[in-house]
């Protein structure tokens, strides 16, 4: 038996922590693994480590993930071979489009495409060949928002600043819970310790949230908001600055900002309170304290975009950074310097290119919201989606009002999964082909390094070794393109694998054959615990993409949506709102079946207020429906002084019950799906992303 070492970072969330992971190869050739931590030599993540990364190893064992491509007859699941399955997908795809029309074919991206660079760097590889137009993600019930009002205000939806966690004064945090998220477009490891030492240094946390959250308990101040007012309460916050004389000048080019505070001079703070649920006074000296600081920074994560005006939340969080003197300061909001510069591709420059054809919902970046899917398939007519290919994704427990595209994808003339599990949506795939496990490939985290709150990069080598029969992701891409480009009779372009793909990025980078570090795949092979490039700082000014190369403070997208914002009518007295909730042992649809994270205490439980329950003559524990406008649920409910009057949470990602799906573990603890209640109707109208929060329910005895 031989031991051996392995450095490599977790994939499992945005933190990307790095991992000292040890094998141990048996006498018969097999290599088991013997333990998994966190890695203190990593210079970033600095031994910091959570559950999900120890439960790499329940992902690797897990009985229930796919080893081979599986193509469904009737009820029953049965083995195909590779070659077998690329045929059949290219056979059914060109069909299909021959009789309906290249956008009769539909795509699904789901949250861990992001988490396995083989899947950035190759699915398109097959998928344009396809040309269509009917293109969906998760980025629509996430993150669409902070990636509109980027591309609108500074030229490239990859602009993204990010907060100076490390040197801030005074750290204000809408709709973000980062110790259940490890943070969140803020790729930050070791997060509470860092929150810990803005308050250590004499800084300040405040959080805003309709729950005391983890990180709200931590915070110097917590700030209860009503669901969907997120935007009430930072106008406020943004005329207080504007009317008290409380800003400073930016050294950024800016235009428009005299356009913008007149646009927005009537939602004074003592306008707002009424909506927003936040005393006048507490608005207006929040205001002032964050003024105060000598470097503050303002972030607002998934709760503030996942509801109605999520793109005036993130448009008046980049005003409060910016008329505060903080946007691209340090100790304020910043842009990483990525040793891949995503912000060189234009796919995120262009937005309502096309519109959805039921809805006319606008595209981002070439990608439909996934709000529309279900009704682009259910709606007869020319153009209608006829079949689906879903990437590393569970739309069905993912996406607003599930039961509805249940009911899309079970009418669908031919589905594809890339997935390693038969879930609540690969369940009506017509075939399934599984990729290899986890730590069985190489990875490089383009995405999250983009967001990193240092500028870091490493490369990541495999711990296992490939089983035979097995493909990774990309060669499974590469497989579907070949054989769908024999069906055309069209030429493919040659491929590098991805880390060549990496290794090119790398040395065409700020990093690279020019620079001190000289980057490579191979100099970032010779340090196995990563590479430190540096602290964040100003660069925003030499990368804006915009007219003039000025920040566009009033956007005329953003301006016309502020008659929409002025005619919400205040929430009715009585009436319940359903948030969602992030937990540190869950990601998403995708960490319910592995034993170290589903252990201990229940935690899928609707959390209610003890005078809500009163006055519906509910008890804690007792099971409840709960009911929206598009299903109801059945759930435990539990009492909660967490929650404020009048907002039920329930988290994200559960209810594994559906018939067909056997999973050893989840099938104990199958929770309830959220998006049984959310709607697929609610959205912000502006990008079209979900409002997954501030949702209007009732809640009954069951």
């Amino acid at each position: 038996m031989t031991k051996t070492l392995h450095h490599r970072a977790c994939h499992l969330c945005e933190a990307i922590c790095g991992l000292t992971i040890e094998t141990q190869t048996e006498a018969d050739g097999s290599t088991q693994i013997r333990s998994i931590k966190g890695d203190a030599q990593d210079t970033f993540s600095r031994g910091h480590i959570c559950p999900k990364a120890v439960a790499l190893q329940d992902i690797q064992n897990d009985p229930d993930r796919l080893r081979q491509p599986m193509r469904r007859v009737g009820s029953e699941w049965q083995a195909i071979d590779w070659d077998e399955a690329f045929a059949l997908v290219a056979e059914r795809l060109s069909e299909i489009q021959t009789r309906h029309g290249q956008n009769a074919v539909a795509t699904y991206h789901g949250n861990p495409s992001v988490h396995n660079y083989g899947l950035m760097t190759h699915s398109n590889y097959f998928l344009g060949l396809l040309k269509t137009r009917s293109r969906f993600s998760a980025t629509s019930v996430d993150q669409l928002p902070h990636h509109l009002v980027s591309q609108q205000m500074y030229g490239h939806g990859f602009l993204l600043p990010i907060c100076d966690i490390d040197h801030t004064d005074f750290m204000l945090i809408l709709g973000g819970n980062p110790l259940a998220s490890n943070g969140s477009i803020m790729t930050v490891p070791d997060v509470e310790k860092r929150l810990k030492a803005i308050k250590a240094r004499g800084g300040k946390l405040v959080v805003v949230d309709p729950r005391r959250s983890e990180t709200a308990a931590i915070a110097d101040q917590h700030v209860f908001v009503r669901p969907g007012e997120d935007a009430a309460l930072l106008f406020g916050l943004l005329n207080t600055l504007f009317d008290e004389g409380l800003t400073r000048a930016s050294h950024l080019p800016v235009a428009g900002l005299d356009e913008a505070r007149q646009a927005i001079a009537s939602f004074t703070a003592e306008a707002m309170s009424a909506r927003c649920g936040v005393p006048a006074e507490q608005i207006r000296q929040l205001a002032r304290d964050f003024a105060a600081a000598d470097k503050a920074v303002c972030y607002g994560r998934m709760g503030v975009s996942t509801q109605a005006f999520g793109t005036l939340c993130h448009w008046l969080i980049q005003l409060i950074n910016l008329v505060t003197g903080n946007l691209d300061r340090e100790g304020g909001a910043l842009c990483t310097e990525a040793a891949i510069d995503l912000t060189t591709s234009s796919s995120g420059t262009h937005f309502d290119r096309w519109r959805s054809r039921v809805s006319g919902l606008p595209e981002y970046a070439g990608e439909l919201p996934v709000a529309a899917l279900a009704e682009e398939v259910l709606t007869p007519g020319e153009g209608q989606i006829r079949a689906l290919i879903t990437v590393a994704g569970n739309p069905v427990l993912s996406t607003p009002n599930g039961r509805q595209l249940e009911q899309a994808l079970d009418g669908l003339e031919f589905m594809l999964s890339i997935d390693p599990y038969i879930n609540e949506t690969t369940r009506y795939a017509d075939l399934i082909l599984p990729p290899t496990g986890p730590l069985e490939h190489d990875h490089y985290d383009m995405t999250f390094n983009s967001f990193a709150v240092r500028n870091v990069a490493r490369f990541n080598q495999p711990v296992l070794e490939k089983p035979v029969g097995t493909l990774h992701d990309w060669e499974i891409f590469v497989g579907l393109a070949k054989a769908f480009a024999g069906k055309l009779g069209v030429e493919l372009k040659p491929t590098m694998t991805p880390a060549q793909i990496v290794d090119r990025g790398l040395r065409a980078g700020r990093y690279g054959d020019e620079s001190e570090q000289k980057l490579s795949v191979v100099k970032l092979l010779e340090h196995p615990h990563g590479i430190d490039l540096g602290a964040l700082k100003p660069n925003l000014a030499e990368r804006l993409n915009t007219p003039g190369r000025q920040v566009q403070a009033a956007p005329a997208l953003l301006l016309s949506d502020l008659p929409r914002f002025a005619a919400q009518p205040v929430a009715k007295a009585g009436e319940l709102v359903l948030i969602g909730r992030r937990h540190v042992r869950s990601n998403n649809s995708w960490m319910h079946n592995y034993h170290r994270l589903v252990k201990g205490k229940p935690r899928h439980q609707l959390l209610m207020n003890p005078e809500d329950l009163l006055q519906r003559g509910l008890s804690d524990g007792q099971l409840v429906q709960v009911r929206s406008r598009v299903g109801a649920i059945e759930v435990e409910v539990a009492a909660s002084e967490e929650m404020m009057p009048g907002v039920v949470s329930l988290p994200h990602g559960w209810g594994h019950a559906r018939p067909g799906v056997q999973l050893a573990i989840a099938s104990a603890q199958p929770g309830a799906s959220a998006n049984d209640l959310t709607d697929e109707r609610q959205l912000d109208a502006l990008s079209g992303n979900a409002a997954l929060n501030g949702v209007p329910v009732e809640v009954s005895a069951a």
